[in-house]
């Protein structure tokens, strides 16, 4: 889906159309049955994930109030309201196990919201995350280090779209990305 399919507002996050699409491909949500988007601001991975995957079962956690009535708003114009989608701070009280969990914002518990990501994972479970912030990336490596996952990625993309400026063009860059990707497992990862 393009960004522009989108609406946007003020300080409320979006995973870019680029960005996206390896995280959808690295959730692998094919075959899966429940997912969750954890932070997931304008609803941009929870609405691509329910309009591709039209048997899935997603759940969105947001804790701003406006962020969450920006992706209300989405879902309306996409024609997507089975999206259940949960205005609270995560971790939070959620029943059942999930096929893959996204973290694209955590408010500032990360630990917490990689512990709880795993324990409602199912076995094998897949685990995608996304980072601008340096500081959080090594934050979630170093945790990641002591949990129970497999086939661990870690990627940077950087990805910049061209601009027309007078009479020809420039590439104007995005944030760089840090895609961490893992499975759980049975076995610490360090």
């Amino acid at each position: 889906m393009k960004d522009s399919e989108f609406l946007r507002a003020e300080k409320v996050p979006m995973t870019k159309q680029e960005v996206r699409t390896i995280v959808l491909d690295k959730l692998q949500l094919g075959y899966a049955s429940r997912f969750v988007d954890v932070g997931a601001g304008t609803g941009s991975i929870a609405l691509e994930a329910a309009l591709s995957f039209e048997r899935l079962h997603v759940y969105a956690i947001e804790k701003n109030e406006h962020a969450v009535e920006i992706m209300y708003q989405n879902m309306e114009r996409l024609g997507c309201n089975h999206i259940h989608l949960i205005n609270k701070i995560a971790p939070c009280e959620l029943s059942g196990k999930f096929d893959a969990v996204f973290i694209g914002g955590s408010g500032g518990n990360l630990e917490q919201i990689i512990d709880w990501a795993l324990d409602h994972l199912l076995e094998g479970g897949r685990l995608v995350m996304n980072f601008i912030l340096h500081g959080s990336l090594n934050q979630a490596l170093d945790h990641l280090n002591t949990c129970a996952i497999d086939e661990f990625e870690c990627s940077q993309i950087q990805v910049s779209s061209m601009t027309f400026l007078g009479t020809s063009y420039y590439f104007k860059p995005n944030n760089p990305t840090f895609i961490v990707s893992c499975i759980k497992g049975n076995q610490r990862h360090g």
